[in-house]
């Protein structure tokens, strides 16, 4: 993007989604960049979709061999959706939870309104709700450059970035953060900024020195001073290479974020919107099999997958037309063997009866709780009735 839980112990059989190792940092806790971005917007005319859809190019009303078109080279094995959507939000996590992943570390940009930022901030809301409903993860990635377009919007003051910020922060502070589904290292919620593009160094220090409790904070790639880490981010000009890079500056760090990720292939440039970056290739699934294998090395408490669902760049692992759920069943051999691949399309078909108009909600509800509890030939049976 360029653009740029409480614990949970069950005993199943042929599958156990958590332990307690995957919570206190004997295993990495595998979380998914989550973008909420996505709008769809059912007219009475025609739908409307959203600019992370379209990119102002491209216009999902019109299918290609029976798929819709939208501004990616890649599409989703599900319509487009919104990002407000519960059934949506639902199916997305339990996917996830089916291929050994964790949570999700969503993509967000403060609360104020230019843009679709308060769009954005009212869609991470749902998503919370249903981490902690489905007794998953949930972390905050700031984009902090949005002081930047504040300033240029003239709602800001280059004197106030600090205290907007703080503003922001200790507004999580005294809602997410509280969830116990969110993210903690060494008891302190996780917090992540995306770039370097906002606050300066020492402007986080003074950020983060002013509220009233401390965070577990990383910055981008670098170690920032007020960081106790950083996180890493596919870089398309230097490709595997950056996390050679990464893992070598790591080595003097408390603790480090290291990244996994299928692919890099933006639509920037058929769109018109950037020049576009450089390509770093899917290599029939052997990119993510290398990134996952360096991770890993890491030994790290925590692993980023980068990421769920950005499309526009193309490193979704979101299932897909072109990819099937091929991505997921590498992550699922990685990190949980023991879960079954074909499990993966049970969200799917449950996400299907919901979108029927004759739905029976009370029951599919009841689906969706025995799929979250891992009961998942009750779950199939009831599915196929």
């Amino acid at each position: 993007m360029q653009k740029r839980f409480s614990l949970f112990l069950f005993v199943a059989v042929n599958l156990v989604l958590f332990s307690t190792s995957r919570v206190n940092g004997e295993e990495p806790v595998v979380m998914a960049h989550y973008m909420p971005w996505f709008v769809v917007d059912h007219g009475s005319e025609k739908t409307v979709y959203g600019w992370h859809w379209t990119m102002n190019k491209v216009d999902p009303n019109v299918k290609i061999d029976g798929i819709r078109n939208i501004a990616s080279h890649f599409r989703p094995l599900v319509e487009p959706y919104d990002s407000a959507d519960t059934k949506i939000i639902e199916y997305h996590l339990l996917t996830m939870k089916l291929a050994g992943i964790d949570g999700v570390i969503v993509d967000w940009y403060g609360r104020r309104n230019l843009y679709d930022y308060e769009m954005i901030h009212h869609r991470t809301t749902e998503v919370l709700k249903m981490c902690e409903r489905l007794k998953m993860k949930f972390a905050i990635c700031y984009e902090d450059k949005t002081v930047v377009e504040f300033e240029k919007a003239n709602q800001l003051h280059e004197d106030n970035r600090v205290k907007h910020c703080a503003d922001e922060i200790q507004w999580l502070g005294k809602y997410w953060f509280k969830s116990a589904s969110y993210l903690r290292y060494q008891d302190k919620p996780v917090l992540l900024s995306f770039g370097h593009e906002g606050l300066r160094d020492k402007e986080w220090g003074e950020t983060l020195s002013s509220l009233d409790s401390s965070v577990a904070y990383f910055t981008e790639h670098d170690k920032q001073s007020a960081a106790i880490g950083a996180y890493d981010w596919p870089e398309p000009s230097l490709g595997l290479e950056m996390q050679n890079r990464f893992a070598k500056s790591a080595s003097d760090w408390p603790v480090a974020i290291p990244v996994i990720f299928p692919r890099f292939v933006d639509y920037y440039q058929e769109a018109g919107v950037l020049k576009g970056h450089s390509d770093i290739s899917d290599n029939d699934g052997a990119t993510l099999k290398d990134t996952i294998a360096r991770a890993k090395k890491m030994d790290s408490p925590f692993i980023q997958i980068a990421t769920w669902n950005d499309w526009g760049e193309g490193t979704q692992i979101e299932p897909s037309h072109t990819h099937g759920y091929r991505d997921l069943e590498i992550l699922q051999q990685a990190f949980r063997p023991e879960l079954n691949a074909e499990n993966l399309r049970l969200p799917k078909l449950l996400l299907e009866q919901r979108h029927q108009a004759d739905a029976d909600h009370a029951q599919l509800d009841q689906i969706a709780n025995l799929i979250n509890d891992g009961e998942l030939s009750q779950a199939k049976t009831l599915l196929d009735k």
